[in-house]
């Protein structure tokens, strides 16, 4: 007999090895690493109702429509004044006219735009571990079981005693004079209050923008509207007034616009001077929070007692950072942006920040004890 050589099959090769009259199956393609995901910032998942622009350098309020109307209002009368009235008063007046028309609408673009696309002073809100931590302060401060503690905290600036309230959308007791923006929904930093007409909070950084803008708008709209006075009389005295009605249809519509928004904008703007003046915001103002009639144990602990330091305090004051790092990337362990965590204050009894060495507390997100807020 001849021998017999005996091979041990595997399993499964029986299976996959191809027939005598089948082709072979090419070799899988081998596997492609997955590609490493796309580091994503802050500013992609910020929680707050805000558009951004440019990789984030620019932030806008969602609902924006009002901020394009104020754009082309001041972009479509401007322009009509330069095409059609600016070559007329320059030949037989002076030329200065529309270079001074040139700087005001240019410096009104500007701190139009600087107004609008700036971080007002958002306060980032609490990462869940800093909640976490301040609600259990919260609880321990509850004195029994049926009555829930008090959301407040006060503190004393300049012997004043100053009311702090929790925010429940930021988790955190808001610093002085800063307040929750319902449009925004973000905590603003001396919060004055939110315009639409800017596109934008107008708080802490952003304020001395907003008044230069409707400061220099209302002098522009004044020196549009005499303008346009002026050419439509020199051209009537030589042609008629029908006449000129009829030649000059853009000068009418400059007129219209000027007429009905200079009145709003000058009023604006004094209101804005008295609260510069006094160094008060809009939302103090209109809640009454240093009335004088109600006492002087209620005076504005902010006031300098004079005019020129109040001005010099809100408008020559340094430029102060955003807190929010919206360009910053995000953690990896953690999806949402996050900030220092630093020492929380007890809440037992109040704080006179006017003591020496009360800087050596620090409030969450690393601004500042309340006596920052207060210029000295």
């Amino acid at each position: 007999m001849k021998d017999c050589e005996y091979r041990q099959i595997p399993p499964g090769a029986a299976a996959a090895a191809p027939g005598p009259g089948t082709a072979a199956s090419p070799p899988p393609p081998p596997a492609v690493p997955p590609r490493p995901r796309r580091p994503r910032r802050k500013w992609e998942v910020f929680p707050g109702r805000n558009r951004f622009f440019c990789g984030g350098r620019l932030m806008l309020a969602r609902h924006s429509g009002v901020f394009v109307l104020t754009l082309g209002l001041i972009l479509v009368t401007s322009g009509l004044f330069f095409a059609f009235d600016c070559p007329f008063l320059a030949t037989h007046l002076t030329l200065a006219i529309p270079i001074i028309a040139a700087v005001l609408f240019f410096f009104v673009i500007s701190c139009l735009l600087q107004t609008s696309f700036r971080d007002p002073g958002i306060l980032p809100r609490a990462t869940p571990s800093e909640a976490a931590d301040l609600e259990k302060r919260i609880d321990s401060m509850g004195t029994s079981t049926y009555r829930p503690p008090a959301r407040t905290m006060e503190v004393v600036i300049n012997k004043y005693v100053v009311k702090l309230k929790y925010c429940y959308t930021c988790k955190m007791f808001r610093p002085p004079r800063t307040s929750h923006c319902s449009v925004c929904d973000n905590c603003v930093e001396r919060f004055d209050h939110h315009c639409p007409w800017v596109g934008n909070c107008v708080g802490k950084r952003n304020y001395r923008f907003f008044y230069a803008f409707i400061l220099s708008l209302s002098f522009l709209t004044a020196f549009i509207f005499a303008c346009v006075v002026t050419h439509l009389t020199l051209r009537s005295q030589r042609d008629g007034f029908l006449a000129t009605l009829k030649m000059t249809p853009a000068s009418v519509l400059e007129l219209v616009i000027c007429f009905f928004s200079v009145w709003s904008i000058l009023g604006l703007s004094g209101f804005h001077t008295y609260l510069v003046a006094s160094n008060l915001t809009t939302n103090e103002d209109i809640k009454g929070s240093w009335s004088n009639k109600r006492g002087s144990e209620f005076a504005n602990p902010y006031s300098h007692k004079s005019i020129l330091t109040n001005c010099c305090a809100v408008l020559c004051g340094p430029f102060h950072p955003s807190l929010i790092d919206r360009r910053g990337f995000i953690q990896p362990d953690n999806g949402s942006p996050s900030s220092p965590k630093s020492e929380i204050p007890s809440f037992g009894a109040k704080t006179d920040t006017s003591m020496p060495g009360s800087h050596r507390g620090r409030w969450r997100s690393g601004f500042p004890c309340p006596e920052a807020a207060v210029p000295w």
